[in-house]
């Protein structure tokens, strides 16, 4: 139903080679300087096994990370308990831990580049200054660490857990920003026929249908509120190729090539309604025990009501001029002015657009 690869996962793939690449040079080049002899050589030699070490796992276990869970066997493993979930992956990532540090890929690698007498001395010099055992428990007990954070930012968002952890909202801060309301039509006789556990099943596949072309088009999931996903952008982030459009018939296409998996488990194919709009909302941190980024404006209420516009007006998809105007480059769609609204809960009438893609 969602396909293994998307942009962004290759991005943050990407990223995170280049991460680890430059740790290992750092990382390598200093400890290699301090602990071995001759220093120069040492920094060079440490430089390059370092970072083929972290490379080679980096390769395996962040791929495993980024691209797994959008496999058949990731989605099993995502429906077992959290705890084992975690368990099955320390283990698996040990493994590969212990085959890339415990033979000493990287020394040896960097080692078959210089003469076997100088080779013999660094890696006996590796042994005693960074004994194996040491090395396997370090790089795991790091390992642990990233997967924990992994699966913290799967239940928060990646993006919200990096925001929390850099404390950008820690202070409430103004900012503009798209809010994208999709709401799933149908829904409703799923739960009548079939039941609320079928509904769930229901919604869960709508939702995770709709995961790649968020992710395509740089989205984030600001909630899911029954069977309505709200996606958000700040303004840099959705302005580029009027990406909110994009996203909204993205998901329209991806839930289109899904409809007969829908409509062979529960006799009906989702559709949708969508309503977007942008401006200014404060953003910043709220709760104890548990955190959360929350946006507060109106901005979020007008959508709402937008909406709420597309049952009256007969049209599946609204765009106000306050998100229209903010966009770049959306050729690609055709607006249709509807006029000026006036919308529920709003003094001022809202000018609103029915919007197409183009064929």
């Amino acid at each position: 139903m969602t396909r293994v690869f998307t942009r962004r996962h290759w991005i943050m793939y990407g990223g995170g080679l280049r991460f680890a690449a430059l740790l290992g040079v750092t990382f390598g080049s200093i400890a290699g300087g301090v602990l071995l002899e001759p220093p120069l050589v040492g920094a060079l030699f440490g430089a390059a096994s370092t970072t083929i070490d972290i490379c080679t796992m980096m390769a395996l276990i962040g791929g495993a990370e980024v691209f797994a869970p959008r496999t058949r066997l990731g989605r099993t493993l995502a429906r077992w308990p959290f705890s084992v979930e975690l368990v099955t992956k320390v283990v698996a990532y040990m493994a590969v831990v212990v085959a890339v540090i415990g033979t000493r890929l990287g020394p040896k690698v960097a080692a078959s580049a210089v003469n076997p007498d100088l080779a013999r001395s660094l890696l006996a010099q590796i042994e005693s200054a960074y004994p194996r055992n040491l090395a396997i428990i370090l790089s795991g007990l790091i390992t642990v660490l990233m997967v924990m954070l992994g699966q913290a930012a799967r239940l928060v968002g990646d993006r919200t857990q990096r925001a929390i952890a850099l404390g950008r909202y820690r202070e409430p801060r103004p900012e503009e920003r798209f809010f994208l309301f999709v709401d799933i039509v149908g829904s409703t006789p799923v739960a009548e026929r079939l039941g609320p556990v079928a509904l769930h099943r229901y919604l869960d596949k709508v939702f995770d249908a709709a995961s790649d072309p968020i992710d395509d088009w740089y989205g984030d999931v600001y909630q899911y509120v029954g069977d309505e996903i709200v996606v958000t952008w700040t303004l840099e982030e959705g302005r580029p190729d009027a990406r909110p459009l994009g996203c909204l018939f993205a998901i329209k296409e991806a839930l289109e090539q899904a409809a007969p998996d829908f409509q062979r488990e529960f006799g009906t194919a989702p559709k949708l309604r969508a309503a977007l709009h942008a401006g200014e909302v404060v953003t910043g941190e709220t709760g104890g025990s548990r955190r959360a980024i929350v946006f507060r404006g109106d901005v979020l209420n007008t959508t709402a009501r937008l909406e709420d516009a597309t049952r009256e007006l007969s049209r599946p998809y609204l765009v106000s001029d306050d998100a229209l105007r903010r966009m770049d480059d959306a050729r690609a769609y055709s607006p249709e002015d509807l006029g000026l609204h006036q919308l529920r809960g709003r003094e001022a009438p809202v000018r609103i657009y029915a919007v197409q893609r183009n064929s």
